[in-house]
């Protein structure tokens, strides 16, 4: 256990070394000397009454809730705070590359054949630069991005929890728990007992507690770091569609491995059916199939759908301060206040739903998981 505790010590310090070491400022040069616009905070749309870039705010919030090869900490004017995150390209002509993201300066500069992509099929992502000129996307990009970083920081705070907890109860069995076993005890007992034993039963239960606790906590834990707007927070990791996939499916594949005979049979020779549904055409075992694909498909969709959708809202209600300062300087002050008590609301509203989407996760798997294993009656 010291051994564990050591290493995560060791990991977490890591980190915070590459944010000091890799953290730095980037200087862009204005548009009229590079001729490239700025991607934080506008579009390439040049305000000509204000010579200004304008304010896009479709761009501002898709940059915000999209997936980077930088993690942005800050920007004012032309001075842009950044922790470049690790590029990791393979191709087949260059072979393996890996360079920091800040070698290609945000799509102004280019590194050993590859460059940022600002416009176009590919924009946002690292291309490599043909023998002809063209670009197209390497063969494979395995690079860490911000939600990779997001996800390594989450997986650490949640072991460090659990190894934490755990030896507290190894080391104080029988007593009245305190410090961080007392917040994660009543949750646990609440996952076992509300989530788990109804839905899979007492004979079965503590099979899949692991996996529910783990995937509750890690939803939980990724959501709430999503609203923090400050590093390692801001990532929107649950709100990435490959990252609820992946968890859906591996609902379903714990639940295809673990389903019993009484569980294929209701699939692919459902009783009580009339065997004119089932031959020749097997409609019913059809229609079972298309469900048994469909329910991993709605857990992913739901919890992408609704953190997505949180923070484009909570975004949108910012962007109106920047929207009605285009128009006229006041308007943007006189809506600011109205503007800031929205985003405040739906800020609170969002830790709700933080906590709903991953126990609604938790039930449905749990769920399903019960579903698999129910012997028939």
């Amino acid at each position: 256990m010291k051994v564990l505790r050591k290493i995560l010590s060791y990991c977490l310090g890591a980190i915070f070394f590459f944010i000091i070491i890799a953290a730095h400022p980037q200087q862009h040069e204005p548009e009229q000397q590079t001729g490239q616009p700025e991607e934080h905070f506008t579009s390439g749309e040049h305000d000509e009454t204000s010579g200004e870039e304008a304010f896009v705010p479709g761009e501002f919030i898709l940059e915000h809730i999209g997936d980077a090869y930088e993690w942005h900490i800050l920007s004012y004017r032309n001075f842009h705070l950044t922790l470049p995150l690790p590029v990791i390209v393979f191709s087949q002509t260059k072979g393996l590359n890996i360079f920091l993201f800040s070698k290609l300066h945000h799509g102004h500069d280019t590194y050993n054949g590859f460059k940022y992509e600002t416009a176009g099929e590919n924009e946002g992502k690292v291309v490599e630069i043909l023998e002809d000129g063209t670009t197209e996307r390497p063969f494979l990009d395995i690079s860490f991005t911000k939600n990779c970083f997001a996800i390594l920081v989450s997986v650490l705070l949640m072991l460090w929890a659990f190894i934490s907890v755990a030896k507290a109860y190894r080391q104080r069995p029988g007593k009245a728990p305190r410090g961080l076993q007392n917040f994660a005890e009543p949750i646990i007992i609440f996952i076992r007992d509300e989530i788990a034993i109804p839905s899979i039963g007492k004979q079965k239960y503590e099979r899949f507690l692991p996996f529910l606790l783990t995937i509750f906590f890690f939803i939980w834990i990724n959501n709430m770091m999503g609203l923090i707007p400050i590093l390692p927070g801001g990532a929107n990791v649950t709100g990435n569609i490959t990252v609820t996939m992946l968890l859906a499916i591996c609902t379903f594949t714990i639940t295809a491995i673990n389903g019993n005979r009484n569980y294929w049979k209701h699939i692919f020779n459902p009783p009580g059916v009339p065997w004119w549904l089932k031959i020749p055409l097997p409609l019913m075992p059809i229609i079972e199939v298309v469900g048994m694909i469909t329910k991993p498909f709605v857990l992913m969709v739901r919890l992408f759908a609704n953190i997505t959708a949180g923070h484009i809202i909570v975004l949108g209600f910012f962007s109106l301060i920047f929207i009605f300062g285009q128009m006229q300087v006041f308007l943007g002050y006189a809506v600011s206040p109205i503007t800031i008590i929205f985003t405040i609301f739906m800020t609170f509203l969002e830790l709700l739903v933080a906590l709903i989407q991953a126990y609604v996760f938790t039930l449905l798997s749990s769920l399903y998981f019960g579903m698999a294993t129910e012997e028939h009656h």
